[in-house]
């Protein structure tokens, strides 16, 4: 063997070594924080359940810090936060954390909220064991208090327990849904917006959707879906919300009633994601399936064929099959405008038959429909724009 391999071998041996070493050290120095970490989770224990009040506020402090620290990206290990939120229940801290909560202070109240809140997220077993602990009936309770920071910790805290599919009978049967409901017309953005989410994930279950919301919830939900992007995650919960409503006389009224209600969910149909155009239409559907004398000409009146249209040829399947239902009951005469609406389907399928053959009718068919529909919107529009520019100002009113 040359020199020149001698080296290289020693210089690889030497690479080696080095790289144990350090495998070593990081494992020594993981161990040596997991065991730091372990005793603070004791320490934080024992002052939570046998100290006095303004030592279990610190500790309450130091918990949530101590979840928060694990999950940032220093940390030595990425399921850091996972098996610090798991140690900090087997070490006893929610029960304690769960009294906090009503407590006459209220630093105690909020320490012990943002507490449980970071030993919640991400972790369905702490979810369960903090409404076992009896959190639920506390956290309905400060959604009743003036303080608005308070009330809005317990929207969030009420919202992430909600997550969890076991929670959710004892969360509608504690009364908390008509309180949320309040928050959807006086909280902030952000506690709107948890309302919104926490009122969705409880009328996931089928026994709970027509129990939780009542007309009241339609105007705030309305007014939150006109000032959001038809196609976001939120409208999407928003227009689920209101299509559970729609299924009930009073929402139906509430709906038609509220400024605009029926125009913005018409403006969700054209513009919304693939969810909440399905809810929208839901929406319009039951409304006009209950009455079709009373909501058909309202449904109509705010343009909503246009969009319709479209959504018979890009909607998802249910809901195609709604626009075509909800398409037949706004016609004049349903049943003859139905049989026209088939013969031009057949007509346009038999035309992409003989362009590009049988294989690909169905896909041209499609095609075709669609600029059909393009050009029924842009005509609908143009004719819009036209009857604009022929008012005066004094045709248009000021208010």
């Amino acid at each position: 063997m040359g020199q020149e391999e001698e080296d290289t071998v020693g210089v690889e041996e030497v690479k080696e070594q080095e790289q144990e070493q350090e495998q070593e050290e990081e494992e020594i120095g993981t161990s040596s924080w997991n065991q730091r970490k372990q005793t603070q989770i004791v320490q934080l224990s024992e002052k939570l359940i046998h100290g006095d009040l303004e030592s279990q506020i610190q500790a309450a402090r130091d918990i949530r810090k101590l979840v928060r620290k694990s999950s940032s990206s220093s940390s030595p290990s990425s399921s850091s936060s996972v098996k610090t939120r798991s140690k900090l229940a087997a070490a006893g801290v929610i029960q304690p954390l769960v009294f906090m909560l009503v407590s006459p202070n209220m630093d105690a109240r909020e320490a012990s909220l943002l507490a449980l809140l970071n030993l919640a997220v991400r972790n369905e077993r702490n979810k369960v064991k903090i409404v076992t602990a009896g959190a639920i009936p506390p956290l309905v309770e400060l959604l009743k208090i003036q303080n608005s920071s308070i009330r809005e910790l317990a929207t969030a805290a009420i919202l992430t327990l909600s997550a969890a599919a076991p929670n959710k009978h004892t969360i509608v049967a504690s009364g908390a849904a008509p309180l949320l409901v309040q928050v959807l017309s006086s909280g902030s953005v952000q506690g709107k917006v948890d309302a919104v989410t926490a009122l969705h994930n409880l009328s996931t279950c089928p026994e709970n959707s027509t129990a939780i919301l009542d007309a009241k919830a339609v105007l705030p939900l309305i007014n939150l879906l006109k000032e959001c992007k038809k196609y976001s995650k939120f409208a999407e919960k928003t227009t689920a919300l209101l299509e559970i409503l729609s299924n009930s006389e009073e929402g139906r009224i509430a709906i038609s009633n509220s400024d605009g209600g029926i125009l913005t969910l018409v403006e969700t149909v054209e513009d919304g994601s693939l969810v909440s155009t399905e809810h929208a239409v839901g929406a319009l559907l039951s409304l006009c399936q209950s009455c079709r004398d009373k909501y058909r000409k309202l449904i109509l009146n705010e343009g909503a064929i246009p969009g319709l249209l479209r959504l018979t040829v890009e909607g998802t399947a249910e809901a195609r099959e709604r626009a075509h239902t909800l398409l037949d009951l706004l016609r004049d005469s349903p049943q003859e405008k139905r049989l026209a609406s088939s013969v031009l389907e057949r007509i346009v399928y038999d035309i992409a038959a003989r362009v590009d053959g049988a294989d690909k009718a169905a896909e041209t068919a499609k095609r075709l429909l669609q600029d059909m529909v393009q050009r029924s919107m842009e005509h609908s529009l143009s004719c819009i724009q036209q009857r604009a520019a022929s008012c005066t100002p004094s045709d248009i009113p000021s208010s």
